[in-house]
């Protein structure tokens, strides 16, 4: 009998993850992972851990299975909440859900559960494997979205290697989230209403500036309003040598100086603020809300725009540096000058765009068809053919 170790979070998807297993005759052992937590940035009401725990165990003795806690939280510490922190000082916003999978659940967690005399690892992740089994007998593993549209989360697993999904089940990819609480309801599990939960990869709801301000001091600065016609826009296009002059041409940030604008307030430190981001600014009397269309971590100043349609929010191509490319499907990867017609998303949730991706030597350019709102470094561009995730990046 294969033995698998769920990663009971103590919400629905995962404990149905675990029923489902059991019935499909897998010996299952339930492992909820103890992750950092500091309860003076998070709203405990939330998401408190104890809570997600004593469900789990809930679960686990309804379903007659072991059950444990690990503390992970050193480790979180060190790999998530310091990167974020670093991130941050940078100028860059961190997606700390896709680190957590990488780091944690499939890497320090999958480690416990080997230990632990494993065959499997499984999650409550809406999303599918595929195996394509070759003439020799060797395997290579699909990343797959999940059947549910709404709940897709392949772009969280988007940093897993062929070794980590080898080892990986994915009980609840074929189901949809009103199936997945049927069955706990049918089942009288305690999770069958549970809301899902929200906020960083199991710390609970966090106050984001609380969180940051822990590191990083506030630090008074001013905000800057860009017109739409400022100059950056108006330039004349150069004429290209080469397509990839064109692309790093579309892929540049914008420079801004607080002359291109006027000062219509204040911040308390240009780190706590990401591109795109309208609540927080507290400055009023314009026409339309104002939106961060750039930060300058140097200088402390947050340029912003009117209006969710401000030129300064688009832009059509992204960069990733070489040592930030990952290919979840190693034997498609891209060599220097190929080129491959992708359907990529730089942000969880947003619907699939065209694009095509262009290596060079120094990493690789994603041109989307159209442009594209607030493209944050920091965060993952992911790239599908049909409903299969090849590979990610860091966006620079």
């Amino acid at each position: 009998m294969k033995k698998v170790v769920v990663g009971l979070s103590g919400g629905v998807d995962s404990s149905v993850a675990a029923y489902l297993l059991k019935e499909e005759g897998y010996d299952v052992i339930g492992l909820f992972m103890k992750n950092w937590h500091d309860d003076s940035v998070t709203i405990s009401e939330e998401c408190p851990w104890l809570e997600d725990s004593n469900d789990a165990l809930i679960v686990a003795e309804k379903l007659g299975i072991p059950f444990q806690t690990v503390d992970l939280s050193k480790e979180y510490k060190e790999r998530i909440v310091d990167y974020m922190f670093k991130e941050y000082e940078r100028g860059r916003t961190p997606n700390p859900d896709v680190l957590c999978n990488r780091e944690i659940k499939f890497d320090v967690f999958m480690k416990i559960a080997l230990q632990l005399g494993a065959d499997y690892v499984a999650t409550g992740h809406y999303c599918r494997k595929g195996t394509i089994t070759r003439n020799d007998g060797s395997k290579t593993y699909q990343l797959l979205a999940g059947k549910d549209g709404n709940k897709d989360q392949s772009y969280f697993l988007c940093q897993l290697s062929q070794d980590q999904l080898a080892k990986t089940l994915f009980p609840i990819g074929e189901l949809t989230k009103p199936e997945v609480r049927q069955i706990a309801a049918e089942n009288n599990l305690v999770t069958a209403d549970k809301k899902d939960s929200q906020g960083l990869c199991f710390i609970g709801k966090v106050r984001l500036p609380d969180f940051l301000q822990q590191k990083l001091k506030p630090k008074k600065g001013v905000i800057v309003e860009v017109p739409s016609d400022v100059s950056q826009y108006q330039k004349s296009k150069p004429k290209f040598e080469t397509k990839e002059d064109e692309l790093a041409y579309y892929s540049e940030k914008p420079i801004y100086h607080i002359e291109d604008g006027r000062v219509v307030g204040e911040h308390q430190g240009a780190h706590y603020f990401t591109k795109g981001q309208r609540k927080g600014l507290d400055v009023g009397g314009t026409k339309e809300p104002l939106f961060v269309i750039e930060t300058d971590v140097e200088q402390n100043v947050i340029y912003t725009g009117q209006g969710k349609s401000h030129p300064g929010l688009y832009r059509r191509t992204l960069f990733v540096k070489k040592e930030e490319i990952h290919w979840v499907r190693p034997d498609l990867k891209l060599v220097v000058d190929q080129t491959m017609k992708v359907l990529a998303r730089i942000r969880y949730r947003q619907p699939l765009e065209k694009a095509t991706l262009y290596k060079i030597d120094s990493g690789l350019y994603v041109d989307f068809e159209n442009r594209q709102s607030a493209i944050t470094e920091g965060q993952f561009v992911v790239w599908y053919v049909g409903d299969e995730l090849l590979g990610s990046g860091v966006i620079s």
